[in-house]
């Protein structure tokens, strides 16, 4: 059930209209195993991380099955760091910093107990990168899960179309979606991205729930609507380590049981967003996930008798 999480371990500045935090651990790895630890462990991250890294935080991924040998330590830089603000509707922000750090030099080296691993996650990184660890592997995972986003597009297009051709599942918002696929509809948009790969494609839609495409079937998965959002910072990673931890539990990569990954992603997702950064995420348990996977089965869950 071994799962490989390739993604970088960060620091966050985070303002929102209900607080502000001038330095949290953040980065998409970071998020995405927390969720996933809950599911399947081993976790083998694989980032880069500077100096300035917690050693408490070390310890807390440590203590649940994230195996940290794929993370290299740069003893004289610091750590990735971003910054942001979002806006009052939580569905905008502004970039404020944006310091790569050692980010700039990720040339990441699996070890060799990483080998054999079922389950890829491909975190939001450059294309070549990406690559460079799906090469690295001498045997093919089960499932090869990878995140983009708009900037890659337009800077490294080439490059993530190669990706693309080696993936089985890619995860995009909808505005992402668009962009690729070059249709303002997100089903023509889905299938011409399907036609570049991947057999499968989720859009995320933020507080709109996401949407699951393949061939010709489609699932869509509302979000759980909650009475406040208090940084939505990392929802999108959360959301991919709650599916990828469910697949590899499982080891089921059907249509099916990814519809309920995609729920399982979901109900990850809205832990994530209640406080800053991965906090909410330490805190849950799993009768806490259960109970919250139970309401949003009972969100859609409904009779009805046609006359």
């Amino acid at each position: 059930m071994s799962l490989i999480i390739v993604g970088s371990m960060a620091y966050d500045a985070i303002e929102t209209p209900f607080g502000k935090t001038d330095r949290i651990v953040g980065g998409s790895a970071t998020y995405a195993a927390y969720a996933a630890s809950n599911f399947v462990q081993p976790i083998f991250q694989v980032s880069i991380v500077g100096n300035d890294f917690s050693q408490d935080e070390i310890k807390e991924l440590e203590k649940r099955g994230v195996d940290l040998k794929g993370v290299e330590i740069v003893p004289d830089k610091k750590s990735f760091f971003w910054s942001g603000r979002y806006h009052l509707d939580m569905n905008t922000r502004d970039t404020l910093v944006t310091d790569l750090n050692v980010l700039a030099d990720f040339n990441p080296h699996l070890p060799e107990s990483y080998q054999g691993s079922e389950f890829l996650m491909l975190g939001n990184l450059m294309p070549g990168i990406q690559l460079s660890v799906i090469n690295q592997l001498r045997q093919r995972p089960k499932l090869i899960v990878m995140d983009t986003m708009n900037f890659w597009m337009e800077t490294a297009l080439e490059g993530l179309k190669e990706v693309l051709k080696k993936v089985d599942l890619l995860m995009v918002n909808d505005s992402e979606a668009r962009q690729l696929g070059g249709e303002y509809s997100l089903v023509k948009a889905a299938k011409t991205i399907m036609r570049m790969g991947p057999s499968y494609l989720i859009i995320k839609k933020g507080e709109h729930g996401a949407l699951l495409f393949h061939g010709n079937e489609v699932f869509f998965a509302p979000a759980l609507p909650l009475e406040e959002v208090f940084d939505p910072t990392g929802a999108g990673d959360t959301f991919a380590g709650g599916f990828m931890g469910h697949i590899a539990h499982t080891k089921d990569i059907s249509f099916e049981n990814m519809k309920t990954a995609i729920i399982v992603g979901s109900a990850m997702a809205s832990f994530c967003v209640e406080k800053f950064g991965a906090t909410r995420l330490k805190e849950v348990n799993r009768e806490d996930i259960q109970n919250r996977i139970h309401q949003f089965v009972d969100l859609v869950n409904f009779d009805i008798s046609l006359v």
